[in-house]
């Protein structure tokens, strides 16, 4: 069968920053156009991940496995780079079993652990279930028409290196599976149990039907809320980005360093930018989102070994990780960061003011200064709202902190901190008048 794109990654491709809005409003159109253009495709086994292993057990080629969440714009040019035909790609994918997940309805929640957050996610595996690297990049879920797939080639090409070493390496890729989990599936979670089934509803509704990725990550972070209290570092700030640790990586490649901030975790151990990270934990590199899954299983405290190469000569170093380091993950454009929000901000999107706004307000650079961009007016996402807080509201100090604080280091704190019901207080600055509130933790 000749391959055609789906008429929603087309229109996309072709298409402004209105017709992107239109095909939100589309989605079960998004999702049957999909459906309907890759079901019967030559290449591509549309949403059989376990068809997909047999089929690399057989075959005894590697399975990539594609997860998209179609109606969702972010990802939109390099999911279409893939899913095209004639390009630079396909020496490559034709290596592969290649599969289209659309839902995680039936996830084996043991193997695939990744950034639930991406609306676009790449797994490799061995036919037997092995994992041998993860793919997910927050510079295309930032921008929706970029098709850089440099990258992604990269992560290509260092799977099919790790495949023809296989089965001698095994032992170097214990670190890349899955943790254990409590859950088998999605649907066995709390809150989504009972709510979904293992097939779409594809003769009714199909988008309700559909467990979204991210849908995994809030449920599993609710549950451990309701059933210890607290949510661990690792739950708040999930598959943290190198730049947690001040590495910025090349979009181009698996792991060059572009650039090591000063005084970073990075710069501690000795890294400079043009450096190639070969290993992080023991564990090869294949991209960007090894590196996050690397630093996701990373402890609380200590030395986590890296080897990196330097003029073409690999050198041993590790990263120093001390007491709170993850809080310096930046999760506020994470869709998973709208539950932490209920519980932890009241509800409130908080930004912290540039310096020009500060100085206005009188603000030292180093004091607290979160503006309330968005106060929530529903469910849970009002409590902050029901408590007297408003749009444009600046916070100057919150549960005693009173030092310069970003949203995603202040909703860790507080959920680490606070149980449910305690109160939170703060000082807010509203035009002339400073105001003592107080919200509820959820």
């Amino acid at each position: 069968m000749k391959f055609s794109w789906p008429r929603s990654v087309a229109l996309l491709a072709a298409s402004g920053s209105l017709l992107l809005a239109e095909t939100v409003k589309d989605r079960e159109g998004a999702v049957r156009s999909d459906r309907s253009a890759m079901e019967m495709d030559a290449r591509w086994i549309y949403n059989d991940w376990e068809k997909g292993l047999a089929e690399g057990k057989r075959t005894g080629k590697p399975v990539l496995i594609v997860l998209r969440c179609v109606p969702c714009l972010a990802c939109a040019g390099i999911d279409a780079q893939v899913l095209l035909r004639d390009t630079e790609l396909d020496p490559l994918l034709d290596q592969f079993v290649c599969v289209r997940l659309i839902n995680a309805n039936t996830l084996d929640l043991s193997r695939f652990q990744f950034d639930y957050d991406l609306s676009f996610s790449t797994l490799f595996f061995n036919g037997d279930g092995t994992l041998y690297g993860r793919y997910g990049s927050w510079l295309h879920q930032k921008n929706a028409l970029d098709k850089t797939t440099a990258g992604y080639r990269a992560a290509l090409t260092g799977a099919l290196a790790l495949h023809r070493g296989y089965p001698a390496n095994r032992t170097s890729l214990v670190g890349k599976q899955g943790a254990p989990t409590p859950f088998l599936t999605p649907l066995e979670i709390p809150g989504l149990a009972g709510k979904y089934e293992r097939t779409l509803n594809w003769s009714g509704k199909v988008v309700p039907s559909c467990v979204h990725c991210h849908q995994i990550g809030d449920a599993l972070r609710t549950t451990q809320r309701e059933q210890k209290g607290s949510i661990p570092d690792e739950m708040i700030y999930p598959q943290p980005g190198p730049e947690t640790v001040g590495m910025a990586l090349a979009a181009d490649s698996a792991a060059t360093l572009i650039d090591v901030a000063v005084e970073s975790v990075a710069a501690r151990a000795g890294l400079r930018a043009g450096d190639v990270l070969v290993s992080l934990a023991g564990q090869a590199l294949i991209s960007s989102a090894d590196v996050s899954w690397a630093l996701h299983r990373a402890p609380l405290t200590g030395a986590l070994p890296l080897v990196y190469r330097r003029a073409g000569v690999e050198h041993s170093t590790s990263l120093p990780l001390s007491i709170g380091w993850r809080q310096r993950s930046d999760i506020s454009r994470r869709a998973g960061t709208w539950g932490l929000r209920a519980m932890g901000t009241g509800g409130m999107l908080l930004e912290d003011l540039p310096p020009t706004e500060r100085a206005a307000l009188h603000l030292e650079p180093t004091a607290m200064a979160l503006r309330a961009k968005h106060v929530g007016l529903y469910g849970k996402h009002a409590a902050a709202h029901q408590a007297g807080f408003q749009k444009d509201d600046v916070l100057v100090s919150v549960d005693g902190i009173r030092t310069q604080t970003t949203e995603s280091e202040l909703v860790g704190r507080l959920l680490s901190g606070h149980r449910v019901g305690d109160s939170i207080s703060a000082t807010v600055l509203r035009g002339d008048q400073r105001l003592q509130l107080a919200w509820p933790v959820q």
